[in-house]
């Protein structure tokens, strides 16, 4: 009688292991590793939305108070100290794909850095996206150094210190008011080409050349730029000191008084029209009106001449979208011009043609392709400022093809990588995919199919692999062949 007792609790006690067991097994869920909307995230404070669609099965074990999150690496892209930048609301993602929107911290600065996706209920981590180039853009709009002077000169033997202008003239968004920037100077080598220098705030210059600055955001296009300055030795007579104006040059007069700047000396005389003006003895020099102005700056062993004629000056203008944008299917993009022109006039184009009826600053685009903006001032200041900017089709899954491939070439292109199928027969569908070695051993079964074969290396040689699929309906329509995977 005890020994039966004994029986019974033993097959009790497996019986409620197995059940555990199987529910633990049911409550488990697969990531797929996230793709990316983007080719490299270059966020700003006008832009800083960014997306990734990822896939995850079975639908059926997420719990209800399921979040799913978005982790992103450091820029090394190691995950072992991993911000968190996106968390849906509990329930909030129920079916697969699933595309979620993210921003940037803005202390990001990197070249490689990854988003991995973990959900909560139950518990499960993709493995990290591919690499990407991130920056927070917080100053992106160009800046002066010099004073804007487009000269400098030192005499025989010696050097010329340029700086990045703090606060500098007018509206000058000086990029050392952002204490985590760094700079990167160059030396132009060509009218298109030029070469590293030295990194820092300011440049010694002891060798004749064009220089400037960029703020460092990496492989991201940026307008954190600096004016060239060139740079020239005086071995005799005199050099070009060169002069700038703070209102630009041409200037509109109408506007406030502008500050003429040269380079720095040991003492100066300004003149207009050919005549010594009086009292206009420093660096600077304030004035209203057009005309044409020299000054001579004293260099201790040497002297430096400068000429400009000042005329008048364009408006200013920006725009709220990056240069590369993507857009999922039913969505627009909101672009807004934003100038201080006088009665502005706006023409808008989508590929090299006018778009009808548009004539405001803002517009709603929902199309694929190049755009371009132009904005032009009619009275005061006549002028012109274009832009352009472009929008991608965000990346999908499952698109739409007609027929199933029997060639693929996982090299990690981005090309014809995996076996994408017709969407009637993906995950969703209730379709068994079965894929078959050469001598039938099954690598592949599933009635989730994800257009995600092969998610590892096939171990390929030179010799291309021949492999054969079987594909079965709901309704048992059966589609058989053969797939070969080629370098």
């Amino acid at each position: 009688m005890h020994l039966k007792q004994t029986t019974n609790k033993l097959y009790l006690f497996l019986s409620i292991s197995f059940l555990f067991y199987l529910g633990n097994l049911n409550a488990q869920i697969v990531i797929g590793t996230p793709g990316l909307g983007f080719s490299q995230a270059c966020a700003s404070e006008s832009f800083n939305t960014y997306s990734t669609t990822f896939v995850f099965s079975p639908e059926s074990g997420l719990d209800s108070s399921n979040q799913f999150s978005i982790e992103l690496s450091n820029a090394e892209g190691d995950f072992s100290d991993a911000t968190v930048i996106f968390t849906s609301s509990a329930g909030a993602i129920t079916t697969s794909p699933a595309t979620l929107n993210f921003s940037l911290p803005t202390n990001t600065s990197g070249e490689n850095y990854r988003i991995r996706i973990k959900s909560s209920a139950p518990l499960a981590t993709s493995s990290g996206s591919a690499s990407f180039a991130a920056y927070y853009k917080i100053q992106d709009s160009p800046f002066t150094i010099n004073n804007l002077v487009s000269t400098g000169v030192y005499c025989a033997g010696g050097s010329y210190l340029l700086t990045i202008d703090n606060p500098g003239n007018g509206s000058n968004d000086s990029p050392l008011n952002y204490p985590n920037l760094s700079f990167k100077w160059f030396k132009e080598t060509g009218p298109t080409s030029s070469v590293f220098v030295s990194e820092g705030n300011s440049l010694v210059v002891s060798q004749e050349g064009t220089y400037f600055v960029e703020t460092n955001y990496g492989t991201c296009t940026s307008d954190s730029f600096s004016n060239r300055v060139s740079i020239s030795e005086v071995t005799t007579g005199s050099a070009d000191a060169g002069i700038s104006s703070s209102l630009g040059n041409p200037f509109c007069p109408n506007n406030d008084m502008t500050t003429l700047t040269t380079i720095t000396g040991n003492a100066y005389q300004w003149f207009k029209d050919g005549e010594v003006i009086a009292d206009a003895t420093n660096q600077m020099y304030e004035t209203s009106t057009s005309g044409t102005y020299a000054v001579q700056v004293d260099l201790g062993e040497c002297m430096a001449v400068g000429v400009i004629e000042l005329v008048s000056e364009l408006f200013d203008a920006s725009i709220n979208v990056d240069e590369i944008n993507t857009l999922e299917d039913g969505e627009s993009l909101s672009v807004e011009v934003t100038t201080n022109a006088n009665a502005p006039d706006y023409k808008w184009y989508l590929n090299d043609n006018i778009i009808a009826d548009i004539s405001e600053a803002n517009y709603n685009a929902t199309e694929i392709g190049i755009y371009k903006v132009i904005v032009t001032e009619n009275s005061g200041c006549i002028g012109s400022r274009e832009f352009t900017f472009e929008i991608e089709e965000a990346f999908d899954p499952f698109p739409e093809v007609e027929n199933i491939p029997n060639v693929i070439s996982p090299n990690g292109d981005g090309i014809n990588d995996t076996w994408v199928i017709p969407t009637q027969y993906v995950s969703g569908t209730d379709t068994e995919v079965m894929i078959m070695t050469n001598r039938g051993k099954i690598v592949l079964q599933t009635n989730d199919y994800l257009n995600n074969w092969p998610e590892s290396d096939l171990g390929q040689t030179s010799i291309n692999q021949v492999f054969y699929y079987i594909i079965t309906t709901p309704n048992n329509d059966v589609k058989k062949g053969s797939i070969t995977v080629v370098k």
